[in-house]
């Protein structure tokens, strides 16, 4: 097993209530939280210990998504819509009032806005019109979490009935329906090749899909003890992190899916409840997490 040395660099404070998101911005060193107590805020990795209020709106923000190309940070305000900032000048730019449910993932590829919410529905919407362009509607649980795949123009989303679903970006339409999973699907993520599709929920497994082969299942891992909230991969696409509600991260290896590490409470001073989402950062590759416990953690992780 590769050794890998953990160390906690820093604990941020500021939000009052669960922090469930992170984004990173156009700067490597800046990245963004949303929290239950509504407010978005940037944060700075040279400077950390101050982070700046980009947005406060009256809902829990579940979703997140800075789109680079347009420069705009979309935020997902729930039983609203979606707000469009120029988080640089903390002005809002736009804004579009299209769902009376909670919103859980947005993502952005080629001026368009995909918004997952908890009434089953996938909104599609022209950024810069800010129109709604089609909605995606395969099932009445929620659309917990969507990913591009930008090789074979296909979005894949997972649903709280326990399935991935693959859409054909060109017209929308249904490509795949993916089974596999006992629960409610939370994260997907494309490797960094996007030849493969991670998938994981509050069954506690990760599950790898063959891409090529139409979504073949090709591993099946009980990961954690209970759900799983998120995934993300190191820069370098060599490693992978999964975090859970049992409070703990997991550092794995990309090629060969090998456990490499646990950082946890016990061992690492980690985060004493549910860690809700991750990012790691090109900047040191720093790996940043966020918690039920209103922190943010910021880890150093160094392969030997």
């Amino acid at each position: 097993m590769n050794k890998v040395n953990v160390s906690k660099i820093h604990s941020l404070t500021g939000h009052n209530d669960c922090v469930y998101t992170l984004e990173a911005s156009q700067y490597p060193n800046v990245f963004f939280s949303g929290a239950g107590d509504g407010m978005v805020a940037s944060w700075d990795l040279d400077d950390p210990e101050n982070g700046t209020l980009i947005a406060k709106l009256p809902n829990s923000i579940y979703g997140l998504h800075y789109a680079r190309h347009e420069g705009l940070l979309v935020i997902g305000h729930n039983y609203d819509g979606i707000h469009l900032v120029d988080w640089e000048n903390k002005k809002e730019v736009g804004s579009l009032n299209m769902t009376k449910s909670a919103i859980f993932d947005i993502q952005v590829a080629d001026g368009l806005v995909y918004i997952g919410d908890a009434s089953g529905t996938i909104t599609i919407v022209d950024m810069e019109k800010l129109v709604i362009v089609a909605k995606i509607h395969e099932s009445d649980k929620s659309v917990r979490t969507i990913a591009i795949n930008k090789s074979t123009n296909e979005i894949a989303a997972g649903y709280s009935d326990h399935k991935t679903r693959i859409f054909d970006k060109a017209d929308f339409s249904l490509k795949h329906t993916i089974e596999g999973h006992s629960n409610s699907i939370f994260t997907i993520r494309y490797s960094p090749d996007e030849r493969l599709l991670l998938t994981a929920g509050r069954d506690a497994h990760l599950k790898t899909w063959d891409v090529d082969a139409g979504y073949l299942a090709i591993q099946d891992i009980v990961a954690h003890m209970y759900a799983i909230n998120n995934i993300d991969f190191s820069p370098d696409g060599k490693h992978f992190v999964t975090c859970s509600m049992d409070k703990s991260i997991k550092v794995w290896d990309a090629h060969s899916f090998k456990l490499l590490k646990v950082i946890d409470k016990a061992r690492h001073a980690g985060h004493g409840t549910s860690v809700n989402k991750l990012l790691w950062s090109s900047h040191d590759d720093l790996l940043v997490s966020a918690s039920d416990d209103r922190t943010i953690s910021v880890w150093d992780l160094e392969f030997e």
